[in-house]
This record gives C-alpha cells, sequence and structure tokens, in this order.
C-alpha cells in the first residue's frame, strides 16, 4: 500500500504549491500567444528600440548639406600698439622733440559679437557616404529586430508545444502507472490464490516502481515547461495552452517554394545586404579623403566700434581645401574598404547556400515528423489491442505477469512516440517557416493540423 500511494502523494505534492501559487492560469490558443509575446518581450523590445534610434541617426544625416550657422560672442581685454612712420614730416618734428615714428598704444575692454555661415558645396563625397552608411545601418538594424522576432516566435513554439507535451507525458506516464497498479493488484490476488508464483508478483512490483519513478519525473519536467512558458509571455499565474499537438496529414508545400521564399525574405540576408551597403558606403567615404572640399562661408559684426582693426564688419567667401600628405596612406584605406566589401559581398553568397540547405533540412525533417506520426497510428492500434489480449491472458493462466508488463510498457511507449511525432513535427516547422522568412504565418500552419493529440 505505501508504494501503490506513491504517485498520490506526488501529485498532492505538487498540486497544492500549484494551487496556492495561482488559482487562475491564462488560457491563450497559439494566435494570442503569439500576440502577447510580440507584446510583451523585452528582446523584441529592445530590437525596437535600436531600430529607432538609428531611424533617428539616419535623420540627421539628411541635412548634412545644410549651412551651419555659429553665434559667438567674445568679450575681450586687450592692449594694441601702433607705429606711424612720419616720413619727409621727421625732421620737423625732431624739431619739437617727438621721435619718428609716432607711437600709439591703447588698452581697452571690448566685446565680439559674431555670426558665422558655412556652407559646403562639394564634399568629395563626404555627405552621400555618410547618409548611404546611415541608411545602411537602419537597414541593418530592421533586419536584428526582424531576427529577434523570429528567434522569439521559434522559442515560444518550443516552450508553448514543450508545455503541451510535457502534459500528454504526465498523462500517459499516470495511465501507464494506474495499469501496473491494477496488475499488480492482480497478481496479488492470483498469488494469494497460488496460481502465479512470488518472482512474478515481484515483477509486478518493479515495474510498478519504475513506472512511479517515470511519474514523478514527467511532473517535474511540466512544472519546469509551465515555468518557462510563464516566464517568456509575462504570465506569472501561468499559462494554460489550448491550441493541441497536431499534425497536417496533407504534405507540405513543394520544397522549391520555401527555398525560393527564404532567398527573398530571410532577415539575415537582409542584414548581410545591409552590412555589404555599409561597405559601400565605406569605400565613399575613404574616396572622399582623397578628394579637395570647397565651401563657401559668411560672417558679419555686430559690434563695429570696439572691433579690433584687423576685423572686417563683414566678410564672404569660397574656401577650398585639399590635404596634400596624411600620415595614414589614403589609398591604402580605400583598398581596405573594398576588400571589405568583398568579404561582405562572399559572407552573403555563403549565407545564401547555407539557408538553401537549412531549408532543406528542416523541410526533410518535417516531412519525416508527419509521416512517423501517421505511421504510429497502427502501432498504437496494435500496442492497445496487445495489452487487452495480454491481460485477459494473463487472467487464464495463459501469459505471465512479464507478458502483461510488456504491453502495457509497450502502449504507453506507443503514445509517447506519437505526442513526440507530433512535436517534432511542429517544432520542424517553426524551424521550416522561420528559415523561410514566412514565420508570422504559423498559427495559419497550425490551423490546418487535422491530426491531433487529445
Amino acid at each position: 500500500m505505501r508504494v501503490t500511494s506513491l504517485p498520490l502523494l506526488f501529485a498532492a505534492a505538487f498540486a497544492v504549491p500549484a494551487i496556492a501559487q495561482d488559482a487562475a492560469p491564462l488560457t491563450l490558443d497559439y494566435r494570442a500567444a503569439q500576440e502577447r509575446l510580440l507584446q510583451r518581450s523585452d528582446a523584441i523590445e529592445a530590437s525596437a528600440a535600436a531600430l529607432r534610434g538609428k531611424q533617428a541617426q539616419e535623420g540627421a544625416t539628411r541635412t548634412l548639406g545644410r549651412p551651419d550657422v555659429d553665434v559667438e560672442a567674445q568679450l575681450l581685454e586687450y592692449q594694441k600698439t601702433l607705429y606711424l612712420p612720419l616720413g619727409s614730416l621727421a625732421p620737423v618734428a625732431e624739431s619739437f622733440g617727438i621721435r619718428d615714428p609716432l607711437k600709439f598704444r591703447q588698452e581697452r575692454t571690448a566685446t565680439r559679437p559674431i555670426v558665422t555661415a558655412t556652407l559646403p558645396l562639394y564634399a568629395g563625397g563626404q555627405i552621400s557616404g555618410t547618409q548611404a552608411g546611415a541608411r545602411a545601418q537602419v537597414a541593418q538594424a530592421r533586419a536584428d529586430r526582424d531576427i529577434a522576432v523570429e528567434n522569439a516566435l521559434v522559442q515560444l513554439v518550443q516552450a508553448y508545444y514543450g508545455q503541451q507535451l510535457a502534459e500528454r507525458a504526465l498523462g500517459i506516464r499516470r495511465d501507464v502507472l494506474a495499469g501496473l497498479n491494477r496488475h499488480v493488484a492482480d497478481a496479488e490476488k492470483l498469488e494469494q490464490a497460488r496460481f502465479i508464483s512470488r518472482a512474478q508478483r515481484l515483477q509486478a512490483e518493479v515495474a510498478r516502481d519504475d513506472a512511479a519513478r517515470e511519474y514523478e519525473k514527467a511532473i517535474s519536467d511540466l512544472a519546469t515547461a509551465n515555468a518557462a512558458l510563464a516566464g517568456m509571455l509575462r504570465a506569472p499565474a501561468g499559462v494554460r495552452p489550448v491550441s493541441p499537438l497536431g499534425v497536417n496529414s496533407r504534405p507540405l508545400e513543394p520544397l522549391d517554394n520555401f527555398k525560393a521564399a527564404a532567398l527573398d525574405a530571410h532577415p539575415q540576408l537582409a542584414r548581410l545586404k545591409a552590412l555589404e551597403d555599409q561597405a559601400q558606403a565605406g569605400v565613399t567615404l575613404q574616396q572622399a579623403k582623397l578628394r579637395p572640399t570647397i565651401y563657401g562661408f559668411g560672417q558679419y559684426n555686430f559690434d563695429r566700434r570696439n572691433s579690433l582693426l584687423t576685423d572686417p564688419d563683414w566678410s564672404v567667401g569660397v574656401g577650398l581645401k585639399y590635404k596634400l600628405m596624411s600620415g595614414a596612406g589614403r589609398r591604402q584605406q580605400v583598398d581596405a574598404a573594398r576588400e571589405t566589401v568583398a568579404q561582405a559581398e562572399a559572407g552573403l553568397r555563403e549565407a545564401r547556400t547555407q539557408l538553401e540547405i537549412g531549408v532543406t533540412k528542416a523541410w526533410g525533417e518535417t516531412e519525416a515528423a508527419r509521416k512517423r506520426f501517421l505511421l504510429l497510428d497502427s502501432a498504437l492500434a496494435s500496442a492497445e489491442e496487445n495489452l487487452r489480449l495480454q491481460t485477459l491472458s494473463y487472467r487464464e493462466q495463459q501469459a505471465t505477469s512479464l507478458d502483461v508488463i510488456d504491453a502495457q510498457l509497450g502502449l504507453g511507449r506507443a503514445r509517447i512516440q506519437r505526442a513526440q511525432a507530433a512535436n517534432d513535427y511542429v517544432q520542424a516547422l517553426a524551424q521550416l517557416l522561420s528559415m523561410s522568412g514566412r514565420m508570422d504565418r504559423m498559427p495559419d500552419y497550425l490551423a490546418r493540423a487535422d491530426k491531433v493529440i487529445p
């Protein structure tokens, strides 16, 4: 009796804390869970914030061609000495004791309120390169955001249907344990009636004890799955998923459709293309360093009375600046930037190849899981019939205790394999849709399931 009640003790030990923690978990189908994740995921929000930051930086580069206007105000304490040559009047001045040249010294305090405007006329490509680089950074941040969304949705499928699988496994382990408990009870009665030996009854108890340990592990696995899904969806009360594990018995779309979608819409390719564009913008910026810059400028002094003799009232002009020599090899920097472009292009080509391979693998795994699930229907029916026959034969002394145990465990194994095949199908489908850039269509694919695990 002590061992027989062990499952009840396990159930009570886990059920009481769960009820005490919260009596009303959040009931969500997969589509609602996906919407909640997109709204509450901090990882997605972080990538969205990074995108908004890059968009703001790109907006700041759109006005680089406009003039810069600076207002400057200075308070000066200065001394100025002037020398005035007398020329032909020097002899006359000398007779009056005046030295040649005349020396004037002035000390005063003055202010200098000045407005200066500078307008780039030709920057050698620096402005266009900076703007192109900023646009490419926005594209990269957008791709990073999309990748974060894809990864989060794949993790949601793993957690949501992982909890479903854990619930199914717990139910199956409970049924196996209950079946072995009944078998032990029958064995005890038959042993008392001297129809079976003590060894056969012990075999039944050993199998029952093993099933109890598996049941305990299933309870722990379900608790872990519950915590993972609740944490992901920011639901402290827990989540009760209502979209069952299921398989669409019809084959998938052709592989080439998924490959074409992947090469057209996968965010990782968009990210690598953005890196390539940034590298190309870097070439433009390095080439601009080899060219002169031309700019227009203007300056206006608002305090002419207190200005220095060398200060104009206003001035306008055009300037040209060209660096003749530099400590850094500018042409080598251009070559380095071009090699960065070549690196980005090679990385993009490799990513396309790997993406096609990954799509092919995910498509094959999805189809294999679908076929495996369908084949397990007949295996499950055979296991159920075998258990029924072995139980009847055992009661009629035509089968041994070990035969019943094997049949009971075989049925549990077939049921778990079928649930696992359904989960494998869903997880492989998620990988396939993610790699083909169609993860947002996951709810539609799941809704097509016509074979579900009750």
